[in-house]
């Protein structure tokens, strides 16, 4: 269909949230692939243990709305599985503490669901651009029915953090340092991602924007409120629709512009393409972006001398930087770092930038906020 569903949700109360999920869902006729055996996984959007009101996290009651509606429309309640996996170290316990600290446990115990402490895997072979074969969380290939309950969110690498960026986390734990790692350029950790969404192909995405993310997201950012679900099933589009809402070019996300490049969805979304509470769509007044995508050297530089300008900007571009008052000692960020570039010394997080391929993985995890965005005031000419 490729339609795009807005949902004016003016807050997290269950009973608002429950009609628009119903009305969303409705839409989309999800009820005529439920029925009592069908397995389904809920994936939402679980970057770190965070308490729901700081917007890191996919809000419990859009989940708790959607289990309540797929068993109205005849799925079993174990049948039903949350499931994600963050992106640093973890074992059960650590696991399940995260789900309970998001919410997502005591809504899944509430409805007889489940949620998904195990890193069982499935390998799966892919017709990929640039990744030929994905070790998945194995509910990811098993379930029938994929729902990706995305947040709205900006994100210091990749620019918005929506529909198909949520799906990373169907890779398990550390194995996401791995492909950063493989791709330390945004471009081609792009084409990964997109490749990984034509694998996991999910059924339908819904994006939790009652309250979103602005600024240096998708941990450290500021919630912002926007009174509205998002919902599609064509993964592409949904984001095309968050891209133009925060002021993004559509080129300038390296996901989106990757998504574009292969024809996955055209440059300019088809005005037909949405429904449902439609003045909702519109770009957002002050929206702020991440400090990593405030930039615009190459179209300040003299023509003569733009071929240069890649080369200046890699070594310009923005950084993780330590506040070493706030720094607490973890550990969290050089457990998470693909290329082991951070240690701890005196109890205090020192990065090595020699290695440091600005991923900020870093920044994405840090639980208090001590790691910044610092861009150069070269930038600022």
């Amino acid at each position: 269909m490729n339609n795009i569903y807005f949902k004016i949700t003016p807050s997290y109360e269950m009973d608002c949230v429950y009609s628009s999920v119903r009305e969303i869902l409705e839409f989309y006729n999800i009820s005529s692939i439920i029925t009592p055996d069908t397995t389904i996984l809920l994936k939402p959007n679980m970057l770190s243990r965070s308490a729901p009101e700081k917007a890191v996290t996919t809000h419990p009651a859009v989940v708790e709305a959607v289990i309540v509606c797929l068993k109205e429309m005849g799925a079993k309640g174990e049948n039903i599985l949350v499931a994600d996996s963050g992106g640093g170290p973890s074992n059960v316990a650590v696991h399940a503490a995260s789900y309970k600290t998001c919410g997502f446990a005591d809504v899944a115990a509430r409805y007889g669901a489940k949620i998904y402490t195990k890193y069982e895997t499935a390998t799966v072979k892919t017709d990929g651009k640039i990744v030929k074969e994905f070790e998945l969380l194995a509910p990811v290939v098993n379930s029938d029915v994929v729902i990706n309950l995305a947040k709205f969110k900006t994100h210091v690498m990749t620019g918005m953090s929506a529909a198909v960026k949520n799906l990373f986390g169907c890779v398990p734990g550390l194995k996401k340092a791995e492909f950063h790692m493989r791709f330390p350029d945004k471009e081609n950790f792009a084409r990964m991602i997109v490749d990984l969404c034509e694998t996991v192909k999910p059924t339908l995405t819904i994006i939790d924007a009652v309250t979103g993310m602005e600024g240096d997201g998708p941990g450290s950012g500021t919630p912002v409120h926007l009174g509205m679900l998002i919902a599609g099933d064509n993964p592409y589009y949904t984001d095309l629709a968050v891209c133009n809402m925060m002021g993004f070019n559509p080129m300038q996300p390296p996901i989106m512009a990757e998504t574009i490049k292969r024809g996955l969805v055209p440059p300019v979304l088809p005005a037909d393409c949405v429904c449902g509470d439609v003045r909702l769509y519109k770009k957002l007044e002050n929206f702020t972006m991440p400090q990593s995508y405030r930039i615009d050297f190459g179209d300040r530089v003299p023509r003569a001398l733009r071929w240069a300008t890649p080369t200046v900007e890699k070594y310009l571009a923005p950084k993780p930087k330590v506040k070493k008052s706030a720094c607490i000692g973890c550990g969290q960020c050089r457990d998470i770092c693909p290329q082991k570039t951070i240690k701890i010394v005196n109890k205090k997080a020192i990065i090595d930038y020699n290695k440091c391929i600005k991923c900020f993985c870093c920044h994405e995890m840090c639980p208090v906020k001590a790691i910044d965005v610092k861009r150069s005031v070269f930038f600022n000419i």
